[in-house]
């Protein structure tokens, strides 16, 4: 099931996370247009523009000790977000409300929210994982939010996202400008396919507190 695109918003950013609440219930993804401000996603990809090359590091696999970099596996680059711009700032104050609304509509327990810019060149790609391994992980919900104007479906990049048993996939998604991706971390395998021209995205997890008194949760970046 995807909820129909382009998302007609309501009145009130409660509108869209009674949507998206109700569809990660359902079938644990949802899939929308429309959901920030034209402006602020114009401002958030001019912001991604700005960057230098230089900011971008090479994306791997794996956190901390297990982190490294396989070419095998995935060719994108990725620049943490930390709020320093008033685009992101103004994005990440948006995932913080909807971190408030989806704990108050679904009992998630979501503690933070981390995310990065990513860049895919042509012919990048990112073979079918998952993002969470069930009670190895405090990522509980992953969000993609796309930032690619114009993009036809000759230009590929499609996120295909897989049901937990079994190789056909749900749904094959066209990474367009303002599309937003949700859903929970530990059940949905998921490939970016190879993209043929430049391909923007913000890639997110909210996570889950795992700290205790001998372990603490590792940093984002």
């Amino acid at each position: 099931m995807q909820i129909a695109t382009p998302y007609s918003r309501g009145p009130t950013d409660g509108d869209t996370f009674d949507q998206i609440a109700q569809s990660l219930e359902q079938v644990g993804y949802a899939v929308l247009s429309g959901v920030l401000p034209a402006s602020l996603t114009d401002s958030l990809f001019a912001d991604l523009k700005a960057l230098e090359q230089a900011e971008f590091k090479p994306a791997g696999v794996g956190r901390q000790d297990d982190f490294q970099v396989n070419r095998f596996v995935r060719l994108d680059k990725i620049c943490w977000l930390r709020g320093e711009s008033q685009a992101s700032a103004e994005f990440l104050a948006w995932t913080e409300k909807l971190r408030e609304g989806l704990n108050r509509r679904l009992f998630l327990g979501l503690f933070d929210y981390e995310c990065h810019y990513a860049s895919y060149p042509v012919g990048a790609f990112y073979k079918k994982h998952l993002d969470a391994f069930k009670g190895q992980s405090n990522r509980v919900l992953s969000t993609v939010f796309y930032l690619n104007p114009s993009w036809q479906p000759a230009d590929g990049g499609e996120l295909v996202l897989y049901p937990e048993s079994g190789s056909e996939p749900l749904e094959v998604i066209l990474p367009e400008y303002g599309k937003l991706v949700i859903f929970l971390s530990e059940e949905f395998p998921h490939e970016v396919l190879p993209a043929h021209r430049p391909r923007h995205s913000i890639a997110g997890w909210f996570r889950i507190n795992t700290s205790s008194a001998v372990r603490v949760d590792p940093p984002s970046y």
